[in-house]
């Protein structure tokens, strides 16, 4: 069963058929009661018909012998006695009426003045000779008549007929003509009904296959995409504007940015692997030569080259947590003193702060940002290095601006890229693995900030951070 309904276009044919059968159970149970309900009015009318117009001639004092009775319709007058003073020639047998009696008993003296009096005491309604009561009563009964039963629906009128009191005509609607139209309907339902949902799930079946056909290419692509390994394939995209179009773009735009981060890890750690590829071989032929000749051991440049050695493995582990997604703490950071303690000790750094300003992060982090900025100003500074730290509106400002020579426009974004060092900073002495500012970046991104670049008021360059406040 899971198998059979185990695809979408299974249950959305299903979930249809199951809908649209409900709905036309629904309808055809609607119209078989108004149906029935129509033809049972109708044969009440006409049995009421029926009924008022022998109580008419009652009224009128035609004598029962004398009756315009239909032989095919049930009917019965009874007197006030629960007499059957007439009824049909043909009529063999009645129920659901006042009375089974189908023949009729010979009339039987008028009663006295008294007795009507009495009579019309105990009657719920009063009528005057030859009136007709304007009530009728309805039931369902059958009868037989010259040996064909039938169910009617029978209408009971009363009569006050002067010397004989007061009548109860009693006439019958046949229901077979109801019951015949209702078992007609209802084959007629039975038959199309579920032809026509037969039809709905073959053409809901046919319309969702149409549907998820680019669903499937979909699916058939991105199996071919992770088999093969190639993220430079792309899957087809409808010439549609539905749900399924979108679909097709936003798993481009994801394959397109996977493709990114994967080219950019493979670029990471080529990168990464020259990088240490210098140093680790520096320092092996110094103590190579140092086991060879221990007079010529260069104890200061192994120092170097293993302090650079350290800082580039945590440059690199910092980014590895970075592009982990690791998320900052929620401390609260004061970024003036934290400027002071980072300008400590450096030569030629002013720092200027107009009030407190705190943001939420961690300390440890953005301390990196601010000195990895310091450490670039001093790199191209010539004299003086400026770090302001001010508030604007809901963002925290700290600037960093040297008097340099400044970055070049076109330059400005291609330096927050991972182990890229601009022509003057090339040397691996002076101008570092080109990791610095692309963390910076990477920091105050996952802070809600950003970092961004352009001129110094004298004529350097000026970084400038952006956080919100706490």
């Amino acid at each position: 069963m899971r198998r059979l309904f185990g695809s979408v276009r299974a249950r959305a044919t299903l979930g249809a058929t199951l809908v649209v059968a409900v709905a036309l159970v629904a309808a055809g149970a609607a119209v078989l009661l108004s149906l029935r309900s129509n033809l049972i009015d109708q044969a009440g009318t006409k049995a009421e018909r029926t009924a008022r117009n022998i109580a008419a001639q009652l009224a009128s004092g035609r004598p029962y012998g004398g009756l315009d009775l239909d032989d095919q319709t049930p009917v019965q007058v009874v007197d006030e006695d629960g007499t059957l003073v007439a009824a049909g020639e043909d009529l063999e047998r009645i129920s659901g009426t006042g009375t089974a009696q189908v023949t009729p008993s010979p009339p039987r003296p008028s009663p006295t003045g008294d007795d009507d009096d009495d009579d019309g005491d105990d009657d719920d309604v009063s009528l005057e000779p030859g009136e007709i009561d304007p009530d009728t009563d309805f039931a369902d009964g059958s009868a037989t008549i010259d040996g064909t039963t039938e169910d009617y629906r029978f209408a009971t009128v009363r009569v006050e007929a002067g010397d004989r009191g007061r009548l109860t005509v009693t006439a019958g609607g046949s229901l077979d003509a109801e019951q015949s139209a209702v078992n007609t309907a209802t084959t007629v339902m039975l038959i199309g009904f579920p032809l026509l949902i037969g039809v709905v799930a073959g053409v809901t079946w046919l319309v969702t296959r149409r549907a998820l056909r680019p669903v499937e290419g979909i699916r058939s692509e991105m199996a071919a995409i992770t088999a093969s390994q190639d993220l430079a394939r792309r899957v087809p995209e409808p010439a549609t504007h539905d749900e399924v179009a979108r679909l097709a773009r936003t798993t481009n735009e994801t394959l397109s940015a996977l493709e990114a981060s994967v080219e950019r890890q493979r670029r990471f750690v080529a990168d990464a692997s020259h990088e240490l590829r210098s140093p680790i071989a520096s320092l092996r032929t110094q103590l190579e030569v140092a086991a060879a000749h221990p007079e010529f051991l260069d104890l200061d440049g192994a120092v170097a080259d293993t302090v650079r050695l350290q800082h580039l493995a945590a440059d690199l582990l910092l980014l590895a947590r970075l592009d982990a997604g690791e998320r900052p703490t929620e401390a609260r950071v004061e970024l003036a003193a934290l400027a002071e303690e980072e300008a400590e000790g450096r030569a030629g750094v002013t720092v200027g702060a107009h009030a407190p300003v705190e943001v939420a992060g961690s300390r440890g982090q953005l301390g990196r940002v601010l000195a990895n900025l310091l450490n670039n100003a001093g790199r191209h500074a010539r004299s003086a290095i400026t770090v302001t730290v001010r508030r604007d509106g809901v963002w925290a400002v700290v600037q960093v601006a040297d008097d340099g020579d400044g970055v070049p426009e076109a330059d400005r974004e291609r330096i927050f890229e991972r182990f890229v060092r601009l022509d003057e900073a090339r040397s691996r002495d002076d101008g570092g693995a080109g990791l610095g500012l692309a963390i910076a970046r990477d920091v105050a991104e996952r802070h809600g900030g950003t970092l961004m670049v352009g001129n110094a008021p004298a004529g350097g360059a000026l970084f400038e951070l952006r956080l919100p406040v706490a």
